[in-house]
């Protein structure tokens, strides 16, 4: 399960300066950071070739000496990105609308805060205080909390864990009342790797998918029932 925390907080609330001191402090533990920039202006490539190609592509990708990009030309899930990241933990800027990961608040603006904790806050930063939920004082212990607590749910909202969705286990979660192992998706008979992380599956898809590999292998030879079926797909 990947380990991730969004910085929430409402404009000029200082995310971005949150998030950078934080992957500086995550990377001088020694720990792969990357970040994700959640944005409701689009992303700005005008002028460029990327944005002359997206115009007739799908997606681009630039290779650069030090760099590599890619621009999918349509609007994708955090979900479907993070296993390309290569991250021992994903700081995410914005997002206030995940329910399913943990996620830092920045406080002090002149707007109504309150809503932005939303069950899944460890930790305020900034002027202010929300009622319950620890300020921290110091990006280091910000950077702990991070390395101890961030996590990640598949955001199926599946039902098989129990709660109605991922926001109810995930308030359980950062409220100390469960772990992210109470996660059933993560725990099906079908494992599937992807990057070597295990991508988490619904319980129909599980059922689906199992049945009908094992359905196909009936009809091989040398397939023995109740044998464990390892299928690798490069």
């Amino acid at each position: 399960m990947f380990k991730a925390v969004s910085v929430a907080g409402f404009k000029k609330s200082g995310k971005t300066t949150l998030v950078l001191e934080l992957a500086r402090e995550l990377t001088a533990r020694g720990r792969k950071v990357a970040a994700v920039k959640f944005t409701h202006h689009g992303l700005d490539l005008d002028g460029t070739d990327t944005a002359r190609f997206a115009q007739e592509c799908v997606s681009v990708a630039g290779f650069g000496p030090a760099t590599t990009t890619l621009l999918w030309n349509s609007a994708r899930q955090l979900q479907d990105i993070l296993p390309l990241l290569g991250a021992d933990i994903v700081l995410v800027e914005g997002g206030k609308s995940l329910t399913w990961l943990p996620r830092f608040v920045a406080l002090g603006t002149s707007e109504d805060e309150s809503v932005l904790g939303n069950g899944l806050a460890l930790a305020t930063w900034g002027p202010g205080s929300l009622p319950g939920v620890r300020q921290a004082s110091s990006i280091a212990e910000l950077a702990t909390l991070a390395e101890s607590r961030a996590f990640t749910l598949p955001g199926l909202d599946c039902g098989a864990c129990g709660r109605e969705s991922c926001l109810e286990l995930a308030r359980e979660i950062v409220a100390g009342e469960a772990d992210p192992g109470a996660c059933s998706a993560m725990h099906a008979k079908l494992v599937v790797r992807v990057g070597g992380q295990r991508l988490a599956l619904n319980p129909f898809v599980d059922r689906l998918v199992t049945g009908t590999i094992r359905g196909l292998l009936t009809e091989l030879k040398g397939n023995v029932p109740g044998q464990r079926v390892e299928i690798i797909l490069e």
